[in-house]
């Protein structure tokens, strides 16, 4: 896959078959969008093209109300690769690009530089100043200008429409689980390895201090996760929290513990994705009582990752 920042790059290829938007969490209606483009871009012999924004529109335009983001740009864009996007253009969305009307918008950036044969965008996608563009305005610069448009339908579990949004909830109230099914793939973060107090060590489970990446982290507990090191993943327990154990600390610290792991990995880059939610953060009266909690907690991770059903469809994504 190909990414462009912006259109001046002569190693864009077209005709392309395009969807455009922000796209961030790349959960199941991305994906359909995504699938749409790719089989409609191999039938007509085009590029499966990707128009993304960077930063978040609404972290220009308004950012005090501005979402954290699910993925940094570096994990959209590995995971559109993976769905077989043939070329990305991240546009950087400022003030400028913001003033666009729908209608230039769409025929000085869009179609003069891609010449779309087809364009496909999600349920409610808005474009152009003040958000007026919509799937009407596409399809009627689509019938002028010689190109297909089409909205492709959301795409709902249990009867909630799957949104970015919906899954940031999902998250911050701990239920990896149903966030899993909306993204498709278990929800990952991705960070560097610090040095920590070694707490864990102390305590029998030495643990890996996370710096993450990423804006969104599950609400506090101990989770069931893999942890992958050096491309390879490895089954792991991870504790989200503010230690309170030992102290009131204001900071939350991602501790993973890998299981059957001993190797010093300071500094290493590192990615946990979250299967499930063993219980809230909780705060003992020692150490021991602490240790004692953190066998159990471990134990049922153990069990987890025995049971066939598990083994059978854990999907290891970005």
């Amino acid at each position: 896959m190909k990414t462009f920042r912006g259109l001046e790059s002569p190693e864009i290829q077209h005709p392309t078959v395009l969807t455009l938007g922000v796209f961030d969490g790349l959960h199941l209606g991305h994906q359909k969008i995504m699938q749409t483009v790719v089989e409609r871009a191999r039938a007509t012999s085009s590029s499966a093209t990707v128009i993304t924004f960077d930063p978040h529109p609404r972290a220009v335009l308004h950012p005090e109300t501005a979402p954290p983001l699910l993925q940094t740009l570096d994990q959209k864009l590995e995971g559109m690769e993976q769905l077989g996007i043939d070329q990305v253009i991240i546009l950087e969305f400022n003030r400028q690009l913001a003033s666009y009307s729908a209608e230039d918008f769409l025929t000085e950036v869009v179609y003069k530089n891609l010449q779309p044969r087809e364009v496909y965008i999600g349920k409610g996608f808005a474009f152009g100043r003040s958000r007026e563009g919509n799937i009407d305005t596409l399809i009627k610069l689509g019938q002028r200008l010689g190109f297909r448009a089409e909205e492709v339908p959301e795409v709902k579990l249990r009867k909630h429409r799957v949104s970015s949004t919906m899954i940031r909830r999902l998250l911050r109230a701990g239920r990896v689980n149903l966030a899993r099914r909306m993204l498709g793939r278990p929800y990952g973060v991705e960070g560097t390895v610090l040095e920590g107090r070694k707490i864990g060590k102390r305590l029998s489970y030495p643990t890996a201090n996370l710096l993450i990446k990423n804006s969104v982290i599950p609400a506090n507990g101990v989770y069931v996760t893999l942890t992958m090191i050096d491309n390879i993943w490895h089954r792991s327990v991870t504790n989200i929290g503010t230690r309170p154990t030992f102290g009131d600390e204001q900071q939350t610290w991602i501790e993973t513990h890998v299981i059957d792991f001993d190797r010093e990995i300071y500094g290493q880059q590192i990615r946990v994705q979250f299967l499930h939610r063993l219980r809230g953060e909780k705060r003992f009266p020692d150490s021991a009582a602490l240790q004692e909690q953190i066998g159990r907690d471990y134990r049922r991770a153990v069990i987890y990752f025995q049971r066939l059903k598990v083994q059978a469809n854990l999907v290891y994504g970005t």
